[in-house]
Parts: C-alpha cells; structure tokens; sequence
C-alpha cells in the first residue's frame, strides 16, 4: 500500500449548511457527478466518507486516491426551473468533493 492510501484525510473542507457551487465543466468519458446539477447551487447535507474513485475505477484504475463523498441537497426548483411541485421541495445527490467549490453565505 502507497502512503497516499494509508494518509489520513484532512478536516472537511465542506460542513452541513455550506453553500456550494457544483463545477461547471463536462470532461469527456466516465462522470460521477450527474448533468443536471453541473453549474447549481446546493447546500452541503452530509458528509458521507471517503471512497475509491469511481471516475478512476471506470478506466479500470486503482480509484486511488480516495475522494471525499457529500450529500448534497439542491431545491427542485433550481435543478428543473418548470418544476410544478411545493417550492419547499428537495433532491439529494452524492458529489465528491473535487466537484464542489465554496460560495460565501
């Protein structure tokens, strides 16, 4: 095993409540992180642990290294801007973390 698979993770870089923006980008091949929230605003729900990476394991690689997973929660409203239901209502979608940036609150 690498140092790099053994390393302890660093503190979060994202907390429960923290607004996020989710990268605006769509590099070719296999993607973890769906279409439709590219580009949106949510709010960090939870962090869920560190995994191998799934966009490394698609092209038959190790998945190292592990990548930070959040749960993150966006407003249907602002995912499907025709969205008919309660403006109250909520997707959650799990976004590693090299997809995420900080917006100010």
């Amino acid at each position: 095993m690498s140092a790099t698979e053994t390393a302890p993770f660093q503190p979060l870089a994202f907390q429960p409540g923290d607004r996020v923006a989710i990268a605006r980008v769509n590099p070719p091949g296999h993607r973890r992180t769906p279409f439709y929230v590219r580009g949106k605003i949510g709010v960090i729900e939870r962090a869920c642990g560190e995994f191998l990476n799934p966009e490394e394991l698609g092209y038959g690689f190790t998945g190292q290294p592990r990548r930070r997973l959040y749960r993150v929660r966006f407003r249907q409203h602002d995912i499907w801007p025709a969205y008919r239901g309660s403006t109250g209502d909520t997707i959650d979608v799990d976004i590693y973390e090299h997809w995420l940036s900080h917006l100010p609150d």
